[in-house]
């Protein structure tokens, strides 16, 4: 694996490597990293002629300075991860890499309503943060192909919202939520978790496979309420829990049975802040 820091020199080695039918898979990640990412280093593995994964801890995202300051940070592991799993290169670049001009005057994205509820709504400035540098990484590594995981539903829906406004001729793939035996799924926040509160955790999961047992056409402000309710006794702070349609976001209250339905939600446990969703209807 080659590891690159700045930007200059991964583009350019990119550039000079490049050929007909040469293909660029890309995984951009925060680091301290778990299963699910080595998971989209093999799918993208699998159908490029290299994987490229990033690791930057992108400070534009955060709206909460302490959530950035205690984001776990394991480099040399995550090094050896990407390793074993074949990655091709890693590019690892400082803040001043990433923002050369700062962010003072950065650009804005319209991402309409899509940043206007649920993670937009609760995070002010987040999705304008992911934008800025899966925008600026984008630029720096020409990928054919872009790998997300399918726990940001949100997030990846932001991305596919940014390619499709910037026209960046970048193809997404959502992958499939990973998850532990348990069903808690994967993330690197959870590094900051207890083994009791990992157990305690599941109950987010067990909360949205809850919606998705009982839910029926109909009204559905009651058996929400009922999934609020679980999640505060349990000692959960919530956010949100929400029924949404699976294809743009839209809340949903009265389901005629038809629309394709995700459920997402947002809690905090101690001061690790979960997220989780669960598609209800195939």
């Amino acid at each position: 694996m080659i590891l690159f820091k700045k930007s200059s020199d991964i583009t350019n080695y990119l550039q000079r490597n490049s050929k007909s039918g040469f293909r660029i898979g890309f995984v951009p990640t925060m680091g301290a990293l778990h299963q699910g990412h080595i998971s989209l280093i093999d799918i993208s593995k699998k159908a490029n002629s290299f994987t490229v994964c990033s690791i930057f801890v992108n400070p534009t995202q955060f709206n909460d300075a302490k959530d950035f300051d205690n984001y776990p940070s394991t480099i040399e592991k995550d090094i050896d991860a990407l390793e074993k799993a074949g990655c091709d290169i890693l590019f690892l670049p400082s803040v001043l890499e990433m923002y050369p001009n700062g962010t003072q005057n950065a650009l804005s994205y319209d991402l309409g309503y899509l940043e206007t509820v649920l993670e937009g709504k609760y995070r002010p400035g987040h999705f304008q943060g992911v934008c800025l540098v899966v925008h600026r990484l984008l630029n720096i590594i020409p990928a054919h192909q872009l790998y997300l995981g399918q726990k940001d539903y949100q997030q990846c829906m932001v991305i596919k919202k940014l390619v499709e406004i910037e026209k960046i001729k970048t193809t997404i793939n959502i992958c499939p939520t990973l998850r532990e035996n348990s069903g808690l799924a994967m993330s690197s926040r959870n590094m900051r978790l207890s083994d009791k509160d990992k157990k305690l955790a599941l109950i987010l999961f067990e909360t949205l496979s809850y919606l998705k047992k009982n839910i029926k056409p109909g009204e559905l402000s009651e058996l929400k309420q009922t999934a609020i309710y679980n999640l505060i006794n349990a000692g959960f702070k919530v956010d949100y829990i929400e029924i949404a349609d699976a294809g743009n976001l839209d809340i949903i209250e009265h389901w005629d049975g038809n629309r394709k339905l995700v459920a997402v939600a947002a809690a905090f446990l101690g001061e690790v802040r979960l997220i989780d969703n669960l598609l209800l209807s195939a």
